[in-house]
């Protein structure tokens, strides 16, 4: 090998496996795995298995095939034959046809075509993490003999290596990030306590209050009674606001725009307050720019809606550049900025800019009293 040709498969190598380690999220780590082993050993296709405790994969991601062909293959494969060879013995696989293996078992019809096969198992001391291949190496020459060499043996089981680490790292991150939902499940579980017990004493009394009234001034009894129905209206309204702030995210499967929109139709529906969507021209961002969004779009509704007094709130989501930006806009009472902090009533305000620090964008916060709040967010992409 020439001086040329090792320093450009050094490159390759390095390159690949910091596209690994910069991603935090599991999937995402999961897929370029795939996609820079593919690449990097130059196979038509590439496979990526994380095993469960039941004979099956937890998570299958891979590269080369369409979505419609993926769809048409139907289940997830089972641990057998071969990959259950890499999971099982945590034993790499080369072969110069996989279909002439004795324990080759057969694909789906949908399934496409391999011959020239090689598998790596990725580990982490005992545990396997994973089963990686690559099928189809393209090479220039005619089929027959061309096959994945000890070379490309050695690369696949050094990306599998560094892939151990950053997958290992991920799964550490998910859940540091599971412990941060709980406590914040656990704040949204104090904060309902508070307004609805606040609200529901308030009730109580007034009610007692208007049986008193009934028979010697029922005028006032009248006047209770109202009160009864606007207290009510407004626990309830604390209820619908705490349910949707509890409902799951599901980024993961829709996407942050559809999160968005159906979060702010919810809100819509639960306060009197009109709350509108707008998105234009947004792709897809990395998954912690995309939570951190969806973060601060919750903190700052819950504020517009629960203390601003806003008749109307408008979330606005938009392209700019490779990243995007966030503007919420409510018509609110508003408030000085400088007041709130020397006051120590942050209005979420910090942990809006730690969120948005922590996911390489900035904040900016725009308000006076009675001039209403505009909060923007914007991320530079990936």
């Amino acid at each position: 090998m020439s001086n040329g040709s090792a320093r450009s498969e050094i490159d390759a190598v390095s390159a690949a496996v910091l596209a690994i380690s910069r991603h935090r999220e599991v999937r995402d780590v999961l897929q370029t795995i795939v996609t820079s082993a593919r690449e990097l050993l130059g196979a038509k296709y590439a496979a990526l298995g994380v095993p469960d405790d039941h004979g099956g994969f937890a998570q299958f991601v891979v590269d080369g095939v369409g979505d419609e062909q993926w769809k048409s293959i139907g289940p997830l494969p089972r641990q057998h034959g071969i990959l259950a060879a890499m999971v099982q013995e945590a034993a790499p696989q080369r072969l110069a046809d996989v279909r002439k293996d004795p324990r080759f078992g057969g694909w789906p019809s949908a399934h496409p075509e391999m011959s020239d096969f090689l598998g790596v198992p990725i580990v982490d001391g005992d545990e396997v993490l994973g089963a990686l291949f690559l099928a189809n190496e393209e090479c220039a020459g005619p089929r027959t003999g061309c096959s994945f060499t000890d070379d490309d043996e050695a690369l696949l089981r050094t990306l599998a290596a560094h892939a151990a680490i950053a997958l290992t790292n991920a799964r550490l991150h998910e859940r540091g990030r599971e412990l941060n939902i709980a406590g914040e499940r656990a704040r949204i579980a104090h904060e309902l306590h508070d307004a609805v017990s606040q609200k529901l004493f308030s009730l109580r009394l007034t009610a007692q209050a208007a049986a008193t009234l009934v028979d010697r001034d029922p005028e006032r009894a009248k006047g209770e009674l109202k009160e009864v129905a606007r207290l009510a209206a407004d626990a309830a309204d604390e209820l619908r606001a705490v349910v949707v702030e509890l409902r799951p995210a599901a980024l993961d499967e829709d996407g942050l725009v559809a999160t968005l929109r159906t979060q702010v139709q919810l809100l819509n529906r639960a306060h009197t307050a009109r709350v509108l969507f707008t998105a234009r021209c947004i792709r897809a961002l990395p998954s912690a720019q995309e939570e951190a969004l969806l973060r601060v779009a919750q903190e700052a509704l819950h504020n517009a809606l629960r203390h601003a007094d806003a008749d109307t709130v408008e979330v606005l989501l938009e392209g700019r550049g490779r990243g995007a930006v966030l503007r919420i806009h409510d018509d609110g009472r508003g408030f000085e900025p400088t007041a709130v902090r020397r006051a120590g009533r942050h209005l979420g305000l910090v942990s809006m800019r730690d969120r948005a620090a922590g996911a390489g964008g900035r904040l900016t916060v725009d308000s006076a009293p009675g001039k209403g709040t505009v909060i923007e967010m914007e991320v530079p992409g990936g």
